[in-house]
């Protein structure tokens, strides 16, 4: 692992691994990069982060750095803890390759003693207005502009930030938008003490006692969580049930208690879909915040699992059973194909591609299938509000989706419409992201998989069925392997379990218990 504090000299370290890289591996994809930004005092909070984006990319980039810009007057940056040999073993023990802890003076120059001079990065008004951001006048303007800077020097793939720090996730995650920084923000669990107490670097000023009275704010969510699940839903009955909680510990000041959009932070009086409630409160001279996502859509259920292990059959399935929509990826990328033909564009060109994705809504509904002689195809498909369920299953449409789904320019534009049915929910979805990047939110999580030996049998009667010619089940097996082998390590959606997912071992079993298996644990997931 390598300490940097310099731009120059972290630049240098990212083109050296990129070169080398290169030259091992000429054909391979370039090296995927995370940042994990911090201000240090690291804990379980950012270890979590780190083990994320460990899992997720090839470099990890830990940025430690305390930023004057986001602190008030009357805040504790003289005082804010620092331990740098600290943070460097965290870091170590976890797998980061660059720590990268610059200067003040380093990362803003001349003008780090001068704020007024520099040039900063102001977030939209409204989303400044609630929350934190009236108790912390120019925080969210320091965190914005230090994150740009960090996002331009890095340059990364993906940075990774906890859901604790809701507001600054949604101020962030709507500068990554209109800005158009590559970068993806990718949203954290928080994780929490035993007695569910978020981690924050600030713990470190609180007694033993003041910790233990420190989990009433979690306390104080849950009862809200426990009337939502009853049907609460006004912000009033909400917040009062939070404020009674919290009253419980005298010691305990309240800053604010809202109930707000989690994206749009527009303040909320009914919970329609998702609603974030939020806590700021002081104990003693320490402030701490906590908040909890309130989801009042339908489950969504997230199906991932290697080639050959049965998920689109068992999806599909499992979606009509329960009266849920089936996402149908296969069919999205064939509905864009055949508007791009019907324009006379060819698929393969990429930048006519691009200039057509922002003019393609997709809209899909489940089928009425009748049992006794099922639809070939899991939904009903329109393009631009003109029905094309059997015209994307045309030849001339199979031919070319392939080229269509391998470019990025696709991938981005329909995940954000998929992400865009998640908000609604009551879906089924399946391949080898969709718990860990497309639906991280998913109420159910299932890992579907066999072994290679099992999935190359299936193979192997599937093409015996088809009339194929006979291929060897040990060929099949050293295939199913290898492209197991790149699906995982692929830079754009690898294949991988969520840490929150079930895994379902489909061998010895059949679909129909699968699915039963499945049915169980959606059902299960609603019971609580």
């Amino acid at each position: 692992m390598q300490l940097l504090k310099t731009i120059e000299g972290l630049r240098c370290s990212l083109a050296q691994l990129s070169k080398e890289s290169s030259d091992r591996f000429p054909n391979s994809p370039k090296k995927s990069v995370a940042l994990v930004p911090t201000m240090g005092a690291l804990h379980a909070g950012h270890q979590s982060l780190i083990h994320r984006a460990r899992q997720e990319n090839d470099v990890v980039v830990v940025s430690i750095f305390v930023n004057p810009l986001q602190f008030g007057p009357q805040e504790d940056l003289a005082h804010y803890p620092r331990n740098l040999a600290a943070d460097q073993q965290l870091c170590a023990a976890a797998g980061v390759d660059i720590v990268f802890a610059p200067t003040a003076a380093a990362l803003y120059g001349d003008d780090a003693q001068n704020p007024e001079s520099l040039t900063q990065i102001i977030p939209p008004a409204p989303m400044t207005t609630v929350l934190c951001g009236p108790f912390r006048p120019g925080h969210f303007q320091g965190v914005a502009t230090v994150v740009t800077k960090l996002l331009n020097i890095v340059q990364p793939d993906r940075a990774y930030f906890g859901r604790k720090d809701a507001q600054q996730l949604a101020i962030l995650q709507r500068l990554v938008q209109d800005l158009n920084l590559p970068s993806q923000i990718v949203p954290c669990a928080i994780a929490r003490e035993a007695n569910g107490l978020a981690y924050s670097s600030r713990n470190q000023y609180l007694s033993a006692t003041e910790r233990s009275q420190a989990a009433v704010l979690y306390r104080s969510l849950q009862a809200a969580a426990a009337a939502f699940q009853t049907g609460v839903r006004d912000s009033e009955t909400l917040l009062k049930t939070v404020q009674a909680e919290l009253e419980t510990v005298p010691e305990i000041r309240i800053e604010y208690v809202e109930l707000v959009h989690p994206e749009t932070l527009v303040p909320l009086k009914t919970v329609e879909t998702v609603g974030l409630l939020a806590i700021a409160a002081y104990l003693s001279q320490t402030r701490l915040i906590d908040n909890m996502l309130l989801r009042s859509r339908l489950p969504i259920i997230a199906i991932d699992g290697p080639a050959g292990a049965g998920k689109s059959t068992v999806a599909r399935q499992v979606a009509q059973k329960l009266g849920l929509l089936y996402l149908d990826t296969g069919a999205m990328y064939r509905a864009i194909t055949w508007l791009a033909l019907q324009q006379g564009i060819d698929p393969q060109d990429q930048v006519a591609m691009a200039e057509l994705m922002p003019t393609c809504q997709i809209q899909l509904s489940s089928l009425e299938n009748d049992t006794e002689s099922p639809n070939p195809w899991p939904t009903r498909v329109w393009v631009n509000q003109q029905e094309v369920t059997q015209a994307i299953r045309s030849e001339v449409v199979t031919k070319q989706v392939s080229a269509v789904a391998a470019q990025p320019i696709v991938r981005e534009t329909l995940l954000k419409q998929q992400q865009q049915y998640g908000e609604k929910g009551g879906i089924v979805m399946e391949g080898r992201d969709i718990g860990t990047h497309v639906f991280p939110q998913a109420e159910l999580k299932v890992f579907l998989t066999a072994s290679v030996h099992e999935r190359a049998r299936r193979r192997q009667l599937d093409l015996k069925a088809q009339n194929q010619p006979p291929v060897d089940l040990e060929a099949l097996e050293r295939a199913i392997y290898e492209r197991d082998r790149q699906d995982s390590s692929r830079q754009v959606a690898p294949l991988q379990k969520a840490p929150d997912a079930v895994e379902v071992q489909t061998d010895g079993l059949s679909i129909a218990a699968v699915i039963a298996k499945i049915v169980s644990l959606y059902q299960a997931r609603l019971a609580g």
